[in-house]
């Protein structure tokens, strides 16, 4: 096995001993710099779980730090739309200084909805920061067997 230095040009803020890589300084980037990628921290996809059962669809999505007036889910034509967001804002005054911080969040999430939806029954709760749809199905129209008559 070979190893290779890894070359930089000077004063690229890059640590240059050969026992560190980008990796670490990336790694020290990304805790001091609290600026980078807000876009992709304020705005993010909640995991889902989707579970059928012979009666209905339940959906379940992980969105934490959300209050159940943050959350809006609607149907549109055969499309369940659930979007969330949430702004906060904290200010904190002591003798010599004053404190404030704010959070931002939002996601979007659309799911399209199978024909045997019954979205008049549709229900939604959230609790502990994972939101519950419930879809239920509709009843099937029950075929009925076809009987046979014997000619005599």
């Amino acid at each position: 096995m070979t190893l290779v230095k890894l070359k930089r040009p000077a004063g690229n803020g890059y640590i240059t001993s050969p026992f560190f890589t980008g990796n670490v300084n990336e790694l020290f980037n990304d805790l001091f710099n609290n600026n980078r990628n807000t876009e992709e921290r304020a705005n993010f996809v909640p995991a889902t779980n989707i579970v059928e059962s012979e009666k209905d669809f339940r959906i379940e999505l992980s969105a934490p730090g959300f209050n159940k007036t943050d959350i809006k889910v609607e149907v549109e034509n055969d499309t369940l739309l659930i979007k969330g967001e949430h702004k906060a804002e904290n200010t904190e005054t002591k003798e010599n200084y004053t404190r404030k911080e704010f959070n931002y969040g939002s996601f979007t999430r659309s799911f399209t909805l199978p024909e045997n939806i019954n979205t008049e029954g549709l229900e939604a709760r959230y609790e502990n920061g994972i939101l519950n749809v419930v879809l239920p199905k509709k009843a099937e129209e029950k075929v009925k067997a076809v009987k046979e008559v014997k000619v005599g």
